[in-house]
C-alpha cells in the first residue's frame, strides 16, 4: 500500500504550475478588461488543479498497466513500481477528474453553459491522453492536446469566465503559457526516448528524435518571450513575463548541452518555475495595465 508521501510523488507536483499558470494568466487578462471576479479565479483554478492531479494519476495507471513505466527514469510511478494496485490509482484519478468537474459545473452556471463543451472536451482529454483502446498520447499529439487545454482552453476559458469577453492580449497569454506546457512535455519525453522506444509509445520526442526535439524546445520557449514583448503594445508591463529568463536560459542550455537520462530531470523542475514565474509576471502586468 503506498504511503501518503508516494500518493502525494505520484501526483506528480512538479507539472502543477502548467494548471496554476494559466489561471494566473487567465486573471490577469481578466483584470486587465476591468473584469477580475475573484471567487470565479479560486473556481478556475481548483479546477484546473484537479485536472491535472487527474490526468496524472490517469498516467500512471494507464501508463503501469501496460508496462510503460516499469524501467521509466524520473517521479515515482505508483503502478509501474508496484506501490499501489492499478484499481486504487484508477480511482484516484477519476476521484479528481470528478472533482474538476463538479467545480467546472458551478464555473459554467455562473457564466454560461457553452463552457460545458470545453470542459468535456478537457475531461475526455485527459482520461485518452494515454488511456483506452488508442491513446492519443502513443501517437505524437500529447504536445497538440497540451497546447490546447493548458494554453488556450484554460487562459481564455479564466479570461471569459471573469470578463465574459476576450482581447488578443489574452490569445498571446493563452499561446505563450501553452507553449511552455508544450516544452515541459517535450523535456519530459526527450528524457523517456529510450524506453519509450522500446515499448512502443510514439511520442513526439520518438519521432523527431533528440536533436530536433532540443531544438523544438528551445524554440516553445522562445516564442513564449516573444509573444511577452509583442503584449508591450497594450502595456509595457507585461515586461514582467521576463523575469522567467534566467530559469529559461538555464534550462534551455541544459536541453541543448545533449544531456541525457537523469541529467535531463532538472529541465522539469526548472521549466515548471519557468512557466510559473513568467504567468506571474504577465498575469500581474496585464492587471497593472487594465
Amino acid at each position: 500500500m503506498a504511503t501518503p508521501a508516494q500518493w502525494i510523488e505520484g501526483a506528480r507536483p512538479r507539472t502543477l504550475p502548467a494548471a496554476i499558470s494559466p489561471v494566473l494568466v487567465g486573471t490577469g487578462a481578466a483584470a486587465y478588461l476591468d473584469g477580475f471576479v475573484w471567487w470565479k479565479a479560486l473556481l478556475a483554478l481548483g479546477v484546473a488543479l484537479a485536472l491535472q492531479i487527474g490526468v496524472n494519476y490517469a498516467n500512471d495507471y494507464s501508463d503501469g498497466i501496460r508496462g510503460t513505466d516499469e524501467n521509466r527514469v524520473g517521479p515515482l510511478r505508483l503502478v509501474g513500481s508496484k506501490v499501489a494496485t492499478p484499481r486504487s490509482v484508477k480511482t484516484a484519478a477519476f476521484t479528481c477528474l470528478g472533482i474538476g468537474a463538479a467545480l467546472g459545473i458551478v464555473l459554467c452556471a455562473t457564466t454560461t453553459w457553452w463552457l460545458l463543451v470545453a470542459g468535456a472536451a478537457s475531461l475526455l482529454g485527459a482520461w485518452f491522453y494515454t488511456g483506452g483502446k488508442k491513446p492519443y498520447g502513443y501517437r505524437a499529439l500529447g504536445e497538440v492536446s497540451v497546447f490546447l487545454f493548458f494554453g488556450l482552453v484554460a487562459v481564455l476559458g479564466t479570461t471569459y469566465a471573469q470578463a465574459e469577453t476576450l482581447h488578443w492580449t489574452a490569445v498571446a497569454g493563452a499561446v505563450s503559457v501553452g507553449s511552455i506546457a508544450c516544452a515541459l512535455l517535450v523535456a519530459n519525453n526527450l528524457r523517456d526516448i529510450p524506453t519509450d522506444t522500446e515499448t512502443g509509445k510514439r511520442t513526439l520526442a520518438v519521432v523527431l528524435g533528440a536533436a530536433l526535439s532540443r531544438r523544438f524546445y528551445a524554440a516553445l520557449i522562445a516564442l513564449a518571450f516573444v509573444l511577452a514583448a509583442v503584449s508591450a503594445i497594450a502595456t509595457p508591463w507585461t515586461l514582467l513575463a521576463f523575469i522567467a529568463l534566467p530559469l529559461a536560459i538555464k534550462s534551455t542550455r541544459i536541453i541543448l548541452s545533449n544531456a541525457v537520462g537523469p541529467a535531463l530531470i532538472p529541465v522539469l523542475k526548472f521549466t515548471g518555475l519557468t512557466e510559473l514565474l513568467y504567468a506571474i509576471g504577465l498575469g500581474i502586468g496585464l492587471a497593472l495595465g487594465g
